[in-house]
């Protein structure tokens, strides 16, 4: 069975893990730095631990002691049996927790003495990422932001070697099955010799810190070949802000360094248990958490390499009734889970990282989705009656302050509580008005446009659940609730909100209403706008992605097709409605009347033009007369010099030579 994960990310959610024996204990340690161990049977609160420094060093991961390990002899020479008694007292003592903090220094914190044991400083000088116990108990690992990997002698307390990891910080750790290699991880993979401390493997790792690391199997697949210890093994990653969780083969040779299969999940992997095929027929169980609060179960056999990204057998969800009031229901977000050691059941643990809630279920992956209904705040009452816990409240005076971690210098009051004896009477004095509720919130600085009145609009996530209810059902009606919203902050919110098994059927919704009413389209348009800006790089991971959206592609084709021609239709109908209200304006305008109201007429000015008039026509007519005349003279003088050479002709004269003419001169 192999351990859970190791979270990179303290501060950004609960570190929690289960013990290796039977997951009797559920070890967890919160925002506030106190660790708490809880029993897994009765989900009763066992031991809990603050570290002195829980505010300044922070716990970042924790590990609990493998049980199968005995710590070495401390003397030399022959040992005696030990009985049997003696070997269930040193079985108990396993029971060791090792917790890195943000500080570089490692706590080794014991469940059975409930107190800690040891203190491991000097290896770190900043905050452990990991820490990974060896089958050797005395043997622990752990790596850190400083760059380097410890190993620790936990009976002496001392570090024992020393080495650097990589070039930036290594995030996660991973002991082979043999201890006889490491697994580190920055963002690449390498695989160590434990004895040389020399790199026997690099692998390409992913674009993130990783945060997980976890062997699949004991033996190889391929048994026709010796085996070394780790060749043919496979081996399990994950990283933050990464949904795909990736399958590593240690193969005798060096070309290949690339996954040879991937798992998709919904959101980052916070916590990640398997259980170990020892036999070849034998499918590797998977279950992960994610960041979104949802369960994940794969069940896959690793024989060789898978080109598609594997999606999980069955999805588990926990939601309350909605009750008391509210209607709808609120997911419980689950922090971890765990296989039992039948293989055919599942511990649970959800809620809240201080009062978690633990119950075992039975595994039906004939589902593909499961939605468990529990009330959390029944059952956390009933937890609250019955169970028993150690853990005492200090009698405070109502004179005492206590400093609150955050803003320097802010401190509060802590008020005791109450006995009912003391109970003030809630009398008014006669003639004194009421406070209204307003009044009430406005004095306990709560904003009253936040609280939600029950006759409101539904909130973002109720609109999500709708969604999802409608999708499914194919109910009309509540998909047109949905779906017929302009918000645009409501449309983003509801999409971040829904489950990632929902997108696809989403865009098939939104693709059939694309083609009917225009103005329906143009709201569809808003959520297509929102899935593929949220839920993008899920899109890029699905194998049929094009076939899945074949539709709306070849739909937004035609309809970009024809928006030129629209477009030019459009430019022509407004050039003549244009000129149609240019020309309607035109007529509308009222003609002015252009004849004069008053005309004044001068008689001297009358006279003097008619005489002007006359003396122009007489110019006009001389002018006639003399061009008459010189056409006249003009005609005679022609008619004379043809008589003339008429006359020469009949008397034989006729015009001199050039010589003769020049000898007369």
């Amino acid at each position: 069975m192999a351990a859970a994960a190791c979270s990179g990310e303290a501060a950004a959610r609960a570190l929690c893990a289960f013990s290796p024996r039977d997951r009797r204990w559920f070890a967890i340690s919160g925002s506030d730095g106190r660790l708490r161990v809880w029993e897994t049977a009765s989900s009763r609160l066992q031991h809990e631990y603050v570290p002195s420094a829980h505010l300044s060093a922070a716990c970042t991961c924790l590990a609990w002691a493998p049980p199968g390990g005995r710590p070495p002899p401390s003397k030399d020479g022959p040992q005696r049996k030990k009985r049997k008694s003696e070997v269930a007292e040193e079985d108990r003592q396993l029971d060791v927790l090792a917790i890195g903090t943000a500080v570089g220094s490692i706590l080794l914190y014991s469940t059975v003495k409930g107190e800690l044991q040891s203190k491991l400083d000097g290896g770190h000088d900043n905050r452990v990422n990991c820490v990974r116990w060896h089958q050797d108990n005395c043997c622990l690992y752990s790596c850190s932001e400083d760059k380097h990997i410890v190993e620790w002698n936990t009976q002496t307390c001392k570090v024992k070697c020393k080495w650097k990891g990589d070039n930036s910080s290594v995030t996660s750790l991973c002991i082979s099955p043999d201890g006889k290699m490491l697994l580190s991880a920055g963002r690449t993979i390498k695989l160590w010799d434990l004895e040389t401390k020399e790199v026997y493997r690099h692998f390409t790792g992913h674009a993130t810190s990783v945060s997980s690391l976890m062997f699949t199997a004991v033996k190889p697949m391929n048994e026709s070949k010796p085996f070394d210890g780790t060749t043919g093994l496979y081996f399990l990653s994950g990283a933050i802000h990464d949904r795909l969780l990736s399958v590593w083969q240690i193969r005798s040779d060096r070309k290949e360094k690339n996954a040879v299969m991937s798992f998709t999940v919904t959101d980052e992997p916070t916590f990640i248990d398997l259980t170990v095929s020892e036999v070849k027929e034998e499918p590797v169980k998977l279950a992960v958490v994610c960041r979104d609060g949802q369960l994940h179960l794969f069940e896959h056999i690793l024989n060789g390499y898978c080109k598609k990204p594997l999606t999980s057998n069955c999805t588990i969800q926990i939601a309350t009734p909605g009750n008391d009031g509210d209607s709808t229901p609120k997911p419980v977000p689950i922090l971890a889970a765990a296989f039992c050691t039948d293989k055919q059941s599942l511990l649970l643990v959800y809620g809240n990282a201080l009062q978690p809630i633990i119950e075992k279920v039975a595994l039906n992956t004939t589902e593909s989705h499961i939605c468990l209904i529990r009330d959390v705040k029944k059952v956390l009452s009933l937890k609250t009656d019955v169970a028993l816990t150690k853990v005492k409240m200090p009698v405070v005076n109502s004179d005492t302050k206590v400093l609150v971690p955050g803003i320097p210098g802010h401190s509060t009051t802590v008020k005791t509580p109450s006995s009912g004896k003391e109970k003030k009477k809630n009398k008014r004095k006669p003639g004194e008005t009421e406070e209204s509720i307003e009044e009430r919130l406005g004095a306990l600085d709560i904003d009253v446009s936040k609280v939600k009145t029950p006759g409101g609009l539904p909130q973002t996530d109720s609109f999500a659940v709708l969604l999802v209810q409608g999708l499914e059902s194919n109910d009309a009606e509540i998909l047109n609730r949905v779906l017929n919203t302009r918000k645009e902050n409501v449309i983003k919110n509801t999409v971040a909100r829904m489950p990632i098994h929902a997108v696809i059927p989403l865009l098939h919704e939104l693709t059939k209403r694309l083609q009917g009413n225009p103005y329906s389209a143009s709201l569809m348009v808003r959520w297509l706008k929102s899935v593929f800006t949220l839920h993008a790089s899920y899109l890029s991971t699905l194998p049929d992605l094009i076939p899945q959206l074949g539709m709306l592609y070849q739909f937004m084709e035609s309809r970009v097709k024809t928006l030129q021609k629209l477009s030019r239709l459009h430019g022509r109908l407004f050039i003549l409605v244009t000129q149609v209200a240019a020309s309607a304006t035109v007529q509308d305008v009222t003609e002015v009347n252009q004849t004069a109201k008053l005309v004044y007429e001068d008689e001297s000015s009358e006279e003097e033009g008619s005489d002007d008039m006359m003396a122009d026509k007489d110019s006009d007519e001389n002018w006639d007369e003399d061009e008459e005349k010189e056409e006249q003279s003009d005609e005679q003088d022609m008619t004379d010099e043809q008589d003339v050479t008429v006359e020469k002709e009949v008397n034989g004269d006729s015009d001199l030579e050039p010589e003769n003419e020049s000898e007369e001169e």
